[in-house]
């Protein structure tokens, strides 16, 4: 991210015009890089952005212009979404309507099994196997791969909506720089960065991760998006051997640095959480020992939502002390400003999820309950539902997903003039 070294591993032309203008905006060199993280069903607010970008877009007269994101960098749910606008990189809008209309119709079992026999051959055998111990995996040679099983998701993934084969034509065409998605390998241990563009770079490496070129498949966003424990882990190769990988949000230190890396120096970031959440008064907290769900979602929100916040805070920590540094002294460093746009959810999601949860197939409702789900809608600000967070990485379901679109366009648009700034877009009066 923004505190590391870069320059080794920029394309030569993106490093020695930022040597030969070290005071010069960093608006005037490198592509602008589009980041969306994890947070499974969550993505759906991703989206909702994405809506409102196009239509500001539409305003300028700008919907036939160039890609608005040449470097496209995502994880988890997020990298499916920027393979979705990488696939389609020579038509944003098409793309945007395209994933749109998936997100918009949603169901669970275009995602995950959900019907009772594969509730019962993954989930349901999966907590058995919890309750009566290993010994009976051991005696009947059987060993649980994940909760769920998403074998649906690829099916998704395939057709009109991510043709990996265009992804090399769209970069040599030059719509598209570069594509980055990242997995987390549970047999090294290693955070990697997987990525494609045209430019022949040496990967960069660092402290438990580092980055490798290669042409990007669904297989890699199978990785990235394989929920802890929820969905299965997927096989890739690396370095003539395979490892499996798992999401790619966990041991994510650094969620900015691969858009860096690869020359992006203006950075629209889209999380699936809060950056600031209010804390809950002690008054409003809940007294009673946490479920299993609370648990599985406090974890999944420290995975998914944390670190994005904390490498968005050091940039711009490292952005206010470089303009504080004189240009003569700023010419020795090898830090660079980079403009960063965050656009987060206003509202808290795991509410949102509450009022959802009944959508769920009843498969699904039963081993939620399992973990200490509660089945009531809704909640309120004295008796908040807590336990939405778990619910909310899992709920494909339209309602869910259009609401969440609707908050993202609805946030997007509460910082128009932001984004057009972002963009040097000339200012455009609001719509009638």
């Amino acid at each position: 991210m923004a505190a590391e070294q870069f320059s080794p591993t920029f394309p030569p032309s993106l490093a020695d015009v930022d040597r030969q203008n070290p005071t010069g905006p960093a608006s005037s060199i490198g592509p602008t890089g589009l980041l969306l993280s994890g947070g499974g069903a969550r993505a759906a607010y991703q989206v909702g952005v994405l809506q409102a970008i196009a239509a500001l877009r539409r305003e300028q007269g700008l919907q036939h212009g160039p890609n608005p994101f040449p470097v496209l960098a995502g994880t988890s749910a997020g990298a499916i979404n920027v393979a979705a606008l990488a696939c389609h990189a020579d038509a944003f809008d098409a793309a945007v309507r395209r994933m749109s209309h998936v997100w918009g119709h949603m169901h669970t079992e275009q995602i995950y099994k959900a019907d009772s026999l594969s509730m019962l051959r993954s989930g349901a055998h999966w907590m058995t196997l919890l309750s009566l111990g290993w010994a009976l995996a051991r005696w009947s040679r059987m060993r649980p791969r994940s909760l769920l099983d998403n074998s649906p998701l690829k099916a998704l993934m395939s057709g009109d909506l991510m043709p990996f084969e265009r992804i090399s034509q769209l970069i040599e065409s030059g719509h598209l720089h570069a594509l980055a998605i990242t997995a987390s390998s549970y047999s090294s241990g290693q955070h990697i960065t997987f990525f494609q563009t045209r430019e022949c770079l040496s990967p960069w490496i660092r402290d438990q991760r580092k980055a490798v070129q290669t042409l990007l498949t669904a297989d890699h966003l199978l990785a990235s998006s394989a929920l802890p424990f929820i969905f299965p882990a997927m096989p890739l190769p690396m370095d003539g051997h395979l490892e499996y990988f798992g999401d790619g949000s966990m041991r994510q230190t650094a969620p900015l640095a691969p858009m860096i890396h690869l020359g992006a120096n203006k950075l629209l970031v889209v999380g699936a959480g809060r950056r600031h959440e209010p804390t809950t008064s002690p008054a409003q907290a809940d007294a009673s020992y946490p479920t299993l769900a609370q648990v599985a979602g406090h974890a999944l929100s420290s995975i998914f939502l944390d670190t994005l916040a904390v490498d968005i805070e050091r940039a711009e920590r490292i952005n206010h002390t470089l303009s504080l540094i004189s240009p003569a002294e700023r010419i020795h460093s090898r830090l660079r400003p980079v403009e960063v746009l965050a656009i987060t959810p206003s509202e808290r999601i795991d509410d949102i999820a509450t009022r959802h949860i009944e959508k769920l197939p009843l498969p699904v409702r039963t081993l939620l309950a399992t973990l200490g789900v509660r089945m009531s809608a809704g909640s309120s600000p004295e008796t908040p539902l807590r336990d939405g967070a778990l619910a909310s990485y899992l709920l494909f379901e339209q309602g869910y997903t259009r609401e969440l679109m609707a908050l993202g366009h609805k946030d997007a648009m509460a910082r128009r003039e932001e984004i057009i700034r972002f963009f040097g877009w000339a200012q455009a009066q609001p719509p009638a």
